[in-house]
Order: structure tokens, then sequence, then C-alpha cells
């Protein structure tokens, strides 16, 4: 398997590394984790639960741009020298995103995500034989 597509087995379990940061904050802003109606103790989350459930929320949307970019790439591209460099500094910048999200950096993590969110566009132009 590439980096590439590694990069992508990676990137889809990146939201459950948040989430499994977010759920003991939980227990320990309201003494238990309500599993009958998560979703609406989440929504009450504040502080680093709630940044670790944006984090959360937020692997989950770079994913949908993310996949698409590598899997098209990888496709139509599979040689190209830059589509692992991409993937591993979008990997690098989605890492530290979460922990700068969760930390509470808010500039750094707009920063993080306009990184990554150029990889993913470079990737589509690999894809297209651009780059």
């Amino acid at each position: 398997m590439t980096i590439t597509l590694w990069s992508l087995f990676a990137a889809a379990f990146l939201p459950y590394v948040w989430f499994g940061i977010a759920t003991p904050l939980r227990k320990a802003e309201f003494g238990t984790a309500d599993n009958d109606h998560p979703r609406i103790q989440e929504a009450k989350q504040t502080g680093r639960g709630a940044r670790a459930m944006g984090a959360h929320a937020n692997a989950f949307e770079a994913l949908a741009v993310w996949a698409p970019a590598v899997l098209a790439a990888h496709a139509t591209n599979p040689g190209s020298a830059l589509a692992p460099k991409l993937a591993i500094a979008w990997m690098a910048v989605r890492v530290l995103h979460g922990i700068v999200y969760i930390a509470g950096i808010a500039g750094v993590r707009t920063l993080l995500f306009a990184v990554g969110m150029i990889c993913a566009v470079l990737m589509y132009l690999v894809a297209g034989n651009v780059l």
C-alpha cells in the first residue's frame, strides 16, 4: 500500500482519536457519560471537552474532502512523487490541528486548517495531472 493510501487509512481513524480524548473530558465535566443521550450531553460540554468534540467533528469533515482527493490521485496518477509528500504533510497538519484545537489556540488552528485544505486541493491537482 502506498504512503498516500496509508494516509487515508490513518485519516479514517483520526476522528476517533479526538473522540477518545473528548469522552473522558465529558465524564470529568458531568461525572458520567450519558450513553442514553450522548448528543445532548456533548452539546452541553464546555472548555477542552467541547473543543475535543469540535476536533472530532472537524476530522470527519476534513476526511470528506481528503478521501476523494487521495482516491482520485491514486487512480489517475499513481506514480506521482508529490502525492506522498502531500499525504505526509496533510496528516501532520491534521494531527497538529486537533492538538491545538483541544488546547484552545484558535489562530494556529485556523492556519493549520488552511494548510490542510491547500494540501487537499493540491492532491486534486495531482489527480488531474496538473502537478
